[in-house]
């Protein structure tokens, strides 16, 4: 049993973790407000080899490991939290095309995604359904060689400022269920495309927002896997992304942490005693989440509980850490309250605390069930 990283491993590592330090946590506090995120930083991740990693070469990729996207999303999330999402929604569609994109969609759709010249976004939650795929309303009508889309997706990442996004739509009756939902890469620039940004408590910088689609005409060689197979195929296996969350998440918490040991300086701290304890235990579930990814072995229930507990976690050790600044710490003139109110998002966001333990349970009963 090996907990280090190799050689490679531990150079991408520094090799980010300087980046972060130089060029994203300087500016980090300055783009806590309602606008884009720079392109510029996108285009960054995109030369460093970021954006969609696990893609084969061929493809614009790295053929990166899981462990390895793990550790992106660790370095970066320390240095600016809401850069780490870019990561985040770049390897999940990604690793969608990858995987069910025929070839031809392979070479079209990846290249620009991977060299971080489009901004891609998965437009799946609506309002009431949230990400629940039997209550997928939006719907995608077939004409001839396209499909007409109309409906809402709401709280998507990037919403304001997306390029493409992977949308979930209905193609088969509503009683269908999950099976009647398709995966289509959506141009958002395309006619009858319009954006409501919302404006949050934090990740001001992502954009999240509502999609609105009127009338959308989409050709049909850009529906990702067979018709009826949105969530059923294509969704399966890409859970992993959850780990990704935590990772971010433990990023944010371990840079407050490391400060904060440095202003409390020769005080005895069992508060950062504990978080340090706390935040390498949920840090190890998630490694070993992509590791048992990157072995081809089942990880759905790690990466369940690594979701629910490291943004739940992350959250606390920020408050903190907050609180052990005092009053300073009560101002806006340090980066904790901030990292706060953007890891908070993730409590929410990609299923709830409560949806992943349900996760859990479903999966090691039924392990027990089974003998397992």
């Amino acid at each position: 049993m090996d907990f280090a990283f190799d050689s490679e491993q531990e150079l991408l590592r520094q090799t980010l973790a300087d980046f972060a330090v130089r060029e994203l946590a300087p500016h980090y506090m300055e783009r806590d407000a309602d606008q884009d995120l720079p392109r510029e930083i996108v285009r960054k991740l995109g030369e460093l080899g970021l954006c969609a990693p696990m893609a084969e070469p061929q493809h614009g990729g790295q053929g990166l490991g899981y462990v390895s996207l793990g550790i992106a999303h660790e370095e970066i999330a320390r240095g600016d939290f809401n850069a780490a999402y870019v990561l985040l929604l770049s390897a999940l569609v990604g690793a969608i095309i990858s995987s069910h994109g025929s070839e031809h969609q392979k070479q079209a759709m990846l290249p620009p995604i991977c060299r971080g010249e489009c901004v891609p976004a998965l437009a799946v939650t609506e309002p009431g359904g949230g990400s629940d795929a039997a209550h997928v309303k939006l719907a995608a009508r077939r004409e001839g060689d396209t499909y007409m889309l109309d409906g809402e997706k709401t709280s998507i990442s990037f919403a304001s400022w997306a390029d493409t996004a992977l949308v979930m739509a209905r193609t088969g009756s509503y009683e269908a269920g999950a099976r009647g939902v398709s995966a289509f890469y959506v141009d958002l620039h395309s006619p009858g495309v319009t954006r409501n940004r919302f404006r949050d408590l934090g990740s001001r910088a992502i954009g999240r927002g509502q999609l609105f689609f009127d009338s959308v005409r989409v050709a049909a060689e850009a529906r990702i896997g067979e018709e009826g197979a949105g969530f059923v195929e294509v969704m399966q296996g890409f859970d992993f992304s959850r780990a990704l969350i935590g990772l971010m998440c433990i990023g944010a918490a371990q840079q407050s942490v490391e400060e904060t040991c440095k202003y409390v300086a020769a005080r005895v701290s069992f508060p950062l005693a504990e978080a340090a304890v706390k935040l390498r235990a949920a840090r190890l579930l998630c490694y070993e989440a992509l590791w048992l990814k990157d072995q081809g072995k089942q990880h759905g229930w790690v990466a369940a509980g690594a979701k629910w507990w490291a943004p739940e976690l992350a959250a606390q050790v920020l408050h903190q850490c907050l609180l052990l600044h005092g009053h300073l710490g009560f101002s806006l003139d340090l980066p904790h309250q901030q990292r706060m109110r953007d890891v908070i998002g993730l409590e929410i966001g990609d299923g709830t605390a409560q949806i992943m333990k349900l996760l859990v349970a479903r999966e090691i009963i039924g392990q027990l069930a089974r003998g397992y």
